[in-house]
């Protein structure tokens, strides 16, 4: 199980179990984020144009749960011919679910570390974050 630190007087340290989504919750947001993903984030980030590219490009836009967190993901391809992979994974967004049907969002900063910049948004909210903000890009 997971835990999150917590600090109380006198310095102490507590651990605290991180909450756990419901199967129902999680199923909700897997088939709402299939459809931002389908409607809105492939279209504005895969373009045919990109596989005549010199330089990496997104063959695909998904998301998944790993853990307590769910994450938006983008696979790229890489077309250099000498390359020993072909193609790599870049998460993009992240959600944290802190109980309450509540979820915690983050994105991947440019320094590889997550960031969280909203706290405490329903799925909805989550999602239109993910579809309006510019932190949220693949």
């Amino acid at each position: 199980m997971t835990t999150n630190s917590k600090k109380v007087a006198g310095h102490r340290l507590i651990k605290v179990p991180k909450a756990k989504a419901p199967d129902d919750l999680k199923l909700k947001l897997e088939n709402q984020a299939k459809i931002l993903i389908d409607t809105v984030l492939k279209p504005a980030y895969m373009t045919p144009s990109q596989e005549n590219q010199n330089s990496n490009y997104i063959v695909d836009i998904y998301s998944k749960w790993q853990g307590h967190y769910f994450y938006f993901c983008a696979q790229y391809h890489l077309p250099d011919p000498n390359a020993q992979k072909t193609t790599f994974e870049s998460k993009f967004a992240r959600l944290d679910y802190v109980g309450d049907v509540r979820f915690n969002l983050s994105y991947m900063s440019q320094t590889g570390k997550w960031e969280k910049i909203f706290i405490d948004l329903t799925i909805d909210e989550c999602l239109d974050a993910i579809k309006n903000q510019p932190f949220f890009y693949p």
